[in-house]
């Protein structure tokens, strides 16, 4: 019986903060390092091979009045399948992730929905899920198309892996990354986002 990998709600790293106790309106440290069991979660849901490493660590801190800014630095180390010889292919992330939380942020209405530029923009609600931020973070900066060192293009322009004695793998196999861009989708409408958003 195969089991099905957790949901992004499922892995949490830490509680969500609710911004009605955020007393005093101090800065609020991050440091998120999942043990063992939590990066074999974040692994399954992300469709990794495996998480060696995965820190977020920075700061949540007020923006004027009444508004927030989460400012963290995401280090990871990650685990995928070649796309195409399905090889292990290790790939070493670190990004600024930056959030603004702004109370004010108008909220979208009717069936066209136009988005700010500004992408670190969210509007601030009851609560500021740090984790599911930290996870979205991980989920955008993996390669979208991990490549073994060997693997070369062919003179039709098509990626070619062929080891000594190996048979080329064929178009039908299975795509390893396929729920990756459900996960993207999942993640975009938890913060408000539409597919017209990303063009």
């Amino acid at each position: 019986m195969t089991v099905p990998p957790p949901s992004i709600d499922a892995v949490s790293l830490m509680p969500p903060l609710k911004v009605s106790l955020l007393s005093g309106r101090k800065t609020v440290m991050i440091d998120l390092d999942p043990d063992v069991a939590q990066r074999q979660q974040i692994a399954a849901l992300l469709g990794l091979s495996a998480l060696r490493k995965f820190r977020f660590k920075g700061a949540l801190q007020p923006l004027r009045r009444s508004d927030w800014e989460l400012v963290a630095e995401l280090g990871a180390t990650v685990v995928q399948p070649c796309a195409v010889s399905l090889v292990p292919v290790m790939t070493r992330i670190d990004e600024t992730v930056t959030r603004r939380f702004l109370a004010d942020l108008p909220q979208p209405t009717g069936l066209e929905v136009e988005m700010p530029e500004d992408d670190t923009l969210e509007a601030l609600g009851a609560e500021i899920d740090i984790s599911a931020i930290a996870l979205e973070a991980l989920s955008l900066a993996l390669p979208a198309f991990p490549r073994a060192p060997d693997a070369t293009l062919s003179p039709s322009g098509a990626l070619d892996v062929t080891p000594p004695g190996a048979a080329p793998i064929p178009e039908s196999r299975p795509k390893p990354f396929a729920g990756l861009a459900a996960l993207k989708g999942k993640l975009d409408a938890r913060n408000g986002k539409t597919p017209e958003s990303d063009e």
